[in-house]
Parts: structure tokens; C-alpha cells; sequence
């Protein structure tokens, strides 16, 4: 979207949730994410913390992961390795890594990424255990509640 459809976007309250990330704005749609939670989807946002806590205000029963790298070393090793972005990219993004970490008291899980695997691992089991809380329970399996006479 152009600079001016995107203002235009924020003032008609289209988005869950922007941010201007990086010199970047970016935005997720509320309509999208209304539609596919009332299906009792899950839904996943790569997004970073000031639209994980818009997203949170939002949605109360959001379930908020922060995943932090191993060491500083290490976060640069990636950024540097991605092969995507300048070096002056990288040396905002480290240096804008310091104020987002210090969000991380305001999630639900965290994880640290010190090998993919088990990263990847724990993710998992944070979105299953969240799949069975009652209200995505009910959504997905409306029929079964129904039957069972369990009111929503």
C-alpha cells in the first residue's frame, strides 16, 4: 500500500495492530483475523512487540510468545548470515534489539532460540496446550458441544 492508503487504513481502524518496525510501517488486517477466529482458527503473527501488545489489547485471549536469541553474538551471526540486509540495517536493528528484549516480561511464553529444533519443539507444545483452552475448544468443536449439551 501506498504511504497515503495506508494512513487512510489506520484511520479507518482497518488494522489489529501497526507499527512503524525498522523505518517500515507494517499492519495486520482486522478483518482477516476476525474472520478466521470466529472459525476457530489459529492464527500465527510474526509480528514485533508493539503489535503483539496491540494485538493482546485487541484480543485478550491472544497467547503472546517472545522468542529471544541465545546471545548477543549470536543475533548478529544471523542477521549478518541472512544475506537481506545492509550493514547499516543490521546495526539498527541491534541496536533497536535492546528496547524489544526488554518487552519480553510482557508475554505469556518465551522462547530461546539457541538451536532451531527445540525451538521449534516448544513452539509446538505452546500452541497445542493453547489449542485446548475452552474458547478454541468450543469454536472448533461447536458440534460436539452442542451434542453434549455444553453451552458456549
Amino acid at each position: 500500500a501506498s504511504e497515503a492508503e495506508f494512513d487512510a487504513m489506520v484511520a479507518n481502524n482497518a488494522f489489529i495492530e501497526w507499527a512503524n518496525v525498522h523505518n517500515k510501517r507494517y499492519g495486520t488486517s482486522k478483518k482477516g483475523i476476525q474472520e478466521r477466529l470466529a472459525n476457530g482458527d489459529d492464527v500465527l503473527l510474526e509480528i514485533d512487540y508493539q503489535g503483539a501488545l496491540q494485538v493482546r489489547d485487541a484480543f485478550p485471549q491472544a497467547v503472546l510468545i517472545f522468542i529471544l536469541p541465545p546471545s548477543w553474538e549470536e543475533l548478529r551471526s544471523r542477521l549478518e548470515n541472512r544475506g537481506e540486509d545492509a550493514p547499516e540495517v543490521i546495526e539498527l536493528r541491534m541496536k533497536n534489539a535492546s528496547t524489544e528484549m526488554a518487552q519480553v516480561k510482557e508475554f505469556d511464553f518465551v522462547i530461546i532460540n539457541s538451536v532451531f529444533e527445540n525451538a521449534l519443539d516448544e513452539f509446538c507444545a505452546i500452541v497445542t496446550a493453547s489449542r485446548l483452552r475452552f474458547d478454541k475448544q468450543a469454536a472448533r468443536c461447536r458440534d460436539i458441544f452442542i451434542q453434549l449439551g455444553i453451552p458456549n
